[in-house]
């Protein structure tokens, strides 16, 4: 029996990863504060504060065939390094691809140069220096997964779910969107991203990967949104320069509209994930994935307050003022 610990697994990731483990007859023991949510179901949580100076004391007495880890914090990192790094054979970090210096460049692949890590608050600073400290401690054991944008049920970003949620509330109604045109997306499902990690890890896999879907454009994803979620109203496009100036932000966060990027950041949807399928990546279906994303987005509710976009509110009135701009 493979006995797997990993460092986090109560966030959304995590547990799917252990999820899946465990429905491969895998022991698992996820070490957390535990103030995420809970663990996977037969899953053994060890709260510890990694922070700590025993934080890892209760695990440093087993022989784990893999470590995983999925935090970006340098002295979370440094700690399970020397506290682990020497005793197990092979380490997998979650990283990201916003390690990279530039979103300019489509295909670049796992070569392209990265940020200097000189501000550890910033998220792909922070992981730059994770990769580099868990390089040096690892070694040839270290399998590096660089995912970009993350989608499936259970989400609590709401980037990509945004969209398929929103076209099935509006359901006749109108949904105000960016310009498409040229515009790129790039996602992998959490269960297939999870899914890889673990037959990577399964199998001793070692080296740097883009663990990312197919390029898609933006025009074809909200398209099949729009047909999964029954929406048979207008998808009405503004420009970018419309909805700067009336407020409405990129990508992610209040007030957005996801998954739009300025055009000279369009390549960060656009990576190279050749040794991502070399190495047997898969991935489910387009639709699959936004059909499963909206069965749970109907248990959420529709029209609950989320981290990233427009409330429908907010949405009518822009859209008020689009129509008499």
């Amino acid at each position: 029996m493979t006995q797997t610990l990993i460092l986090g697994g109560t966030a959304w990731l995590g547990r799917e990863i252990a999820r899946q483990l465990l429905e491969a007859g895998d022991d698992v023991t996820c070490l957390a504060r535990g103030e995420s949510g809970s663990v996977a179901a037969g899953a053994t949580l060890v709260r510890s504060d990694r922070r700590a100076s025993d934080a890892y004391a209760a695990v440093t007495n087993r022989n784990w065939d893999d470590i995983i880890e999925l935090s970006s914090e340098a002295d979370l990192v440094s700690g399970a390094l020397a506290a682990l790094a020497d005793t197990t054979p092979h380490w997998t970090l979650v990283s990201s691809v916003s390690v990279y210096a530039s979103n300019s460049e489509a295909d670049a692949d796992e070569d392209a140069a990265l940020v200097e890590p000189t501000d550890m608050a910033a998220y792909a600073h922070a992981k730059v220096a994770a990769e580099r400290a868990t390089a040096q401690a690892v070694g040839d054991r270290l399998l590096i997964a660089r995912p970009g944008l993350i989608a499936g049920p259970g989400d609590t970003s709401d980037r990509f779910s945004y969209w398929v949620a929103r076209l099935a509330l509006a359901w006749h109604e109108p949904v105000l969107g960016p310009d498409t045109q040229g515009r790129a997306v790039q996602f992998i499902d959490v269960r297939d991203l999870a899914a890889w990690i673990i037959a990577a890890g399964h199998r001793g896999l070692t080296g740097t990967y883009n663990a990312v879907g197919t390029k898609r454009e933006l025009a074809v994803v909200l398209a099949a949104a729009q047909q999964v979620a029954g929406h048979d109203g207008a998808l009405i496009s503004a420009d970018d320069a419309w909805l700067i100036a009336h407020d409405v932000n990129y990508w992610a966060g209040p007030r957005s509209l996801p998954l739009w990027l300025p055009r000279s950041a369009n390549a960060f949807f656009q990576r190279g994930r050749e040794r991502f399928l070399e190495s047997g990546g898969t991935e489910r279906s387009l639709h699959e994935t936004l059909s499963d994303v909206l069965a749970d987005e109907r248990i959420r509710g529709l029209n609950r307050e989320r981290r990233a976009g427009l409330t429908r509110e907010d949405e009518l009135r822009l859209l008020d003022e689009l129509r008499n701009s």
